[in-house]
C-alpha cells in the first residue's frame, strides 16, 4: 500500500501529464494544416448560386431552411444528373430544358435518373429565381390582366394555387404554366415538370417536406401562405411575357 504522501504525489504528475498533452494537442491542432474545401462539382451540370442571401426572405423561409435545401438538397440533384449523363455521354452537350422537354429521346437506361435529377436541377433553379421579398406587391400589366381575365382576381388565383399545393399527396410541386395562351394550376408528383408536357413553367412552389418543415412542420397551408409574400413577380412577368413572343 502507498502512503498519502505518495498518492498526493502521483496525483501531481498525472495531472501535470493531462495538462501538458492538452496543451500539445491545442499546438498541433493551431499548426495543422487547414482543411482542404470540397471539390468542385464536376460534370456539364452545375449548381447555381442562391441570388440572394440565405436569410433575406426571412420570415418566411428561414435561413437554415434555405441554405439545407440549396447546398444539400439541390446539389444532390446536380450531382446524379451529372452521374447519369456519365452513362449516356451523348447527353452532355444537352440543356436539362431539352432533355426534360424531350425525355422520350432520352435513353431508356438513364431516363428515370435524368427524370428525377433533371427534373430537380432545372425545378430548383427556376424556384431560386422565382423568390424576392415582395412585402405583399402583386403581378402588373400584361399578367396581372391575364391572371384576372383566368382566375377572376389574384386572391382568387392564390387561393386555387394554394388549394393545388396542399392537394399534393407526399413530395411535388404546385405551378402556374401557359399552355399555349392559357394560364394552368396543375401540380406534379416528385421532381416531374410540366415542360415534359410542352407546358412552359411560369410560377412554382416545392411542397417537398424539405422545402419547409424545419420552421412550419406539418403546417403546409402556412409554408404557402408565407410563400405568397416571397414571389418575385417579375421574373415570372419576364417569363410570361417570353413565352407570348
Amino acid at each position: 500500500m502507498i502512503n498519502r504522501r505518495e498518492a498526493l504525489k502521483r496525483t501531481a504528475l498525472a495531472a501535470t501529464a493531462l495538462t501538458a498533452s492538452a496543451a500539445w494537442k491545442v499546438v498541433r491542432a493551431q499548426n495543422a494544416p487547414p482543411v482542404p474545401p470540397a471539390p468542385a462539382p464536376t460534370g456539364p451540370f452545375q449548381l447555381p448560386p442562391l441570388p440572394f442571401a440565405a436569410d433575406a426572405l426571412e420570415p418566411a423561409i428561414d435561413a437554415q431552411t434555405m441554405t439545407i435545401h440549396h447546398d444539400r438538397h439541390h446539389a444532390a440533384y446536380v450531382a446524379g444528373l451529372n452521374k447519369a449523363v456519365t452513362e449516356a455521354p451523348e447527353l452532355a452537350s444537352r440543356s436539362v430544358e431539352d432533355l426534360l422537354r424531350y425525355l422520350d429521346t432520352v435513353p431508356e437506361k438513364v431516363r428515370t435518373a435524368i427524370r428525377n435529377h433533371g427534373g430537380g436541377h432545372f425545378n430548383h433553379s427556376l424556384f431560386w429565381q422565382m423568390l424576392k421579398k415582395n412585402v405583399g406587391t402583386g403581378p402588373t400589366g400584361a399578367l396581372a390582366q391575364a391572371i384576372a381575365r383566368s382566375f377572376g382576381s389574384l386572391a382568387n388565383f392564390q387561393a386555387g394555387f394554394s388549394k393545388a399545393a396542399l392537394s399534393v399527396f407526399g413530395s411535388g410541386w404546385a405551378w402556374l404554366t401557359l399552355d399555349g395562351k392559357t394560364l394552368k394550376i396543375e401540380t406534379t408528383p416528385n421532381q416531374d415538370s410540366p415542360l415534359t408536357h410542352g407546358r412552359t413553367l411560369l410560377l412554382g412552389v416545392d411542397v417537398w417536406e424539405h422545402a419547409y418543415y424545419l420552421k412550419y412542420q406539418n403546417r403546409r397551408a402556412d409554408y404557402l401562405a408565407a410563400f405568397h409574400s416571397v414571389i418575385n413577380w417579375d421574373f415570372v412577368a419576364t417569363r410570361y411575357q417570353a413565352a407570348l413572343a
